[in-house]
């Protein structure tokens, strides 16, 4: 099915295209340049399923392919190009945001990282809580999860070394 868009809503972008710029209104000073970036690592979804069979279906039907997984343990990797879904049955209470320092899209190790633990350090100094904390004197896989101002938990799951 084509999908259009309503021919007043193609005008008014039409029309705003070709106009002028018009001046911002004064108001408030732009806000402050955000901090350096913190490399947070590898991205995907962490989807918390009631049936795991159902999940890996629906997503296989979305082009995703299990990679890494372990069905057994109530877990899939679901990977589509450089998109990845977790899907976790019985595992976690709700949907979360993973990154995982130390690692391309596809699950390789990186040489060089920035440490979950200095990641840990990062947002601290930030003022944000963590409910769960690294050990800051520890060298191998480590996590941490902080919560966002919508009760979204996010995970940060080292699964590598400590770069040297």
């Amino acid at each position: 099915m084509k999908t259009t868009l309503p021919v007043a809503l193609s005008f008014c972008l039409l029309a705003a295209c070709a106009s002028p710029p018009v001046a911002a209104a004064p108001g408030p000073a732009p806000p402050a340049a955000p901090p350096s970036a913190l490399p947070l690592g590898a991205f995907s979804i962490s989807l918390s399923v009631k049936d795991l069979a159902a999940s890996r279906a629906f997503y296989e039907k979305l082009g995703f392919q299990a990679d890494g997984s372990e069905a057994a343990q109530n877990w899939l990797i679901l990977r589509n190009g450089d998109h990845v879904i977790g899907l976790f049955e019985g595992m976690f209470p709700k949907n979360m945001l993973t990154f995982n320092p130390g690692w391309t899209q596809q699950a390789t190790a990186l040489p060089a990282f920035t440490d979950v633990r200095e990641i840990q350090a990062k947002l601290r100094q930030a003022g944000l809580a963590l409910t769960t904390e690294a050990d800051p004197a520890s060298t191998g896989p480590a996590s941490l999860v902080l919560v966002d101002p919508d009760g979204n938990p996010i995970l940060i799951d080292q699964h590598v070394a400590k770069p040297r």
